[in-house]
């Protein structure tokens, strides 16, 4: 069996909690107790959180763990910042789901390795600790031993590449299914999302997105999107631009490029068969598009997704 130690401090979200989760119902599918969960603080005993309901921990002691996660805080005591150093030498691995990073970066523990955080407090991380390498849009990062995610949610996907690393494809998947979540994120994956970043406000715009994302691979006309929302032409792109911001054939450009993007991360697929597959008229033009999206082309953004998957034995 695993011991799994999940470290809370003072004003602690519960959201971070979820992570918890995971090791629990791998443990129910499994049929077995496969992990030991153990909820840590410096001092033991009941530890409050930012909502006001309080846990009950164990204290810091010698115990070794095969896993140490860090739960989203940032104002690590004297004593705490002791306690990861050591367990970075005794654990097979520590973790630090959303602002947690803020602790293994005060311990030193994210020198010269990659990390990832919550995408609102990316650049902060970076200010403060200038050592560590902050990938803002990354969904989780594996460098060797030391696992960072983003915030809230992505936490869960780090359990499950957890579970997935321990135990299997097949019973992280069924984990997941538990959940009720389309199984882990890749690691690489963006933060971001083009339908969140729209946010259309009526159902007709909405129906007419989701037209649109069912259909990449097809011309999308104004007409046709129109249509989808029943509305004029006319009509459509007026209230569209008032709802979203945008135009529509950008939005669709912005849903093409977001599709392409988590092809490129998450299969093998050729590049022309993703550019095929999105909308685009061939690979030179989605390579265009990548490098006004993201500055770098669809080669690069999967080489990347592919080192978040493990840079180090």
């Amino acid at each position: 069996m695993q011991r799994i130690g999940f470290v809370v401090s003072p004003g602690f979200q519960v959201m971070s909690f979820a992570v918890a989760s995971v090791f629990e119902f791998a443990n129910m599918e499994a049929g077995e107790p496969v992990y030991d969960v153990h909820l840590l603080s410096e001092t033991g005993g009941s530890i409050r959180s930012s909502i006001g309901v309080s846990v009950a921990t164990e204290p810091f002691d010698a115990t070794n763990f095969d896993t140490l996660i860090v739960g989203g805080a940032e104002s690590p005591t004297p004593g705490l910042l002791n306690f990861l150093r050591q367990a970075l030498g005794r654990s097979r691995r520590i973790a630090a789901t959303c602002t947690g990073a803020f602790m293994l970066a005060e311990a030193g523990l994210l020198d010269g390795r990659r990390a990832t955080t919550h995408w609102n407090r990316a650049r902060e991380l970076q200010a403060r600790f200038p050592k560590v390498k902050v990938e803002e849009d990354r969904i989780f990062i594996i460098d060797g031993p030391v696992w960072t995610s983003a915030g809230m949610t992505a936490g869960i996907d780090l359990a499950l590449a957890m579970i997935e690393k321990d135990l299997g494809a097949d019973l992280a998947r069924a984990v997941a299914r538990k959940l009720v979540v389309y199984h882990r994120r890749a690691g690489g994956q963006s933060q971001f999302s083009a339908l969140l970043e729209l946010e259309p406000k009526s159902d007709r715009i909405q129906n007419a997105l989701a037209y649109a994302k069912r259909n990449l691979d097809k011309p999308l006309t104004v007409g046709q999107l129109a249509e989808a929302a029943h509305l004029s032409p006319r009509q459509f792109s007026r209230a569209f631009r008032a709802e979203t911001g945008q135009s529509p054939a950008k939005a669709v450009e912005n849903l093409r490029v977001e599709a392409a993007r988590l092809m490129m991360e998450q299969s093998r697929h050729p590049i022309e068969v993703v550019a095929r597959q999105t909308g685009f008229a061939d690979r030179d033009r989605m390579r265009r598009t990548f490098l006004r999206a993201f500055g770098q082309p669809p080669q690069a953004i999967r080489r990347s997704a592919r080192a978040g998957v493990e840079t180090r034995p």
